[in-house]
């Protein structure tokens, strides 16, 4: 612990820049794997197998209920969008579902984004001190007596490593984490726009008095 602390201090003002933008990306990580994970993920197969089950044997309330007992999630949302319209028209159940879709997007995709921009501050952060630390470096060579001259040059080598080194330390787990993010709010918008579209030919099936199993 001594060497990270004293590595830390040899690399100056910049690596406390550097360790805020360390503890902005670790709650965004914390709060979007909370959101991702635990409350906007479902298991979509199973729901949406339920779901066409009550709406075959034309139970809408009780589709409706089943999508209120997870009333986080995303999936179900959109799909009690549709449900709620499934006596109207096939455009008003389109509407309510594109409506629901828009709504619930941007929420999953929330602060996902800024992982990537956060890891490339991080990154230009690290390079900056590492650019003043090696101006730093050059200056002790031209104008230090020979007494300090080895002394100022270690330090400026010092802070441009040691910014190099801790900028690339936050940097990396940003790029894996948003990697890692992007792939689960992918997969969650998927199902949505996947399910969506067979709830509403389910409906609209259901409308003119036939009704076709969902495809797996």
């Amino acid at each position: 612990m001594s060497g990270i602390a004293e590595a830390f201090r040899q690399g100056g003002g910049w690596m406390y820049v550097i360790l805020v933008v360390s503890i902005i990306a670790i709650g965004i990580i914390i709060e979007r794997f909370i959101f991702l994970f635990f409350k906007y993920n479902i298991n979509a197969h199973a729901f949406m197998a339920q779901i066409q089950k009550l709406v075959m044997a034309n139970n809408i309330d009780r589709a409706i209920k089943l999508c209120n007992a997870a009333p986080s999630a995303a999936l179900p949302k959109v799909i009690k969008a549709g449900l709620t319209r499934a006596n109207k028209g096939e455009v008003e159940i389109q509407n309510a579902v594109e409506e629901a879709t828009l709504e619930v997007v941007p929420q999953i995709m929330k602060r996902v984004g800024s992982l990537q921009a956060l890891a490339n501050v991080a990154t230009l952060l690290g390079l900056l001190g590492t650019i003043i630390g090696l101006i730093e470096a050059f200056e002790a060579l031209k104008s230090a007596t020979p007494d300090t001259r080895q002394e100022l040059l270690s330090q400026g080598i010092a802070l441009a490593m040691n910014t190099t080194a801790f900028g690339l330390i936050v940097a990396i787990p940003c790029m894996v984490a948003h990697l890692f993010l992007s792939g689960m709010t992918k997969k969650i918008i998927d199902e949505i726009d996947q399910y969506s579209v067979k709830l509403e030919n389910l409906l609209v099936s259901r409308g003119k008095g036939g009704v076709n199993p969902l495809e797996k």
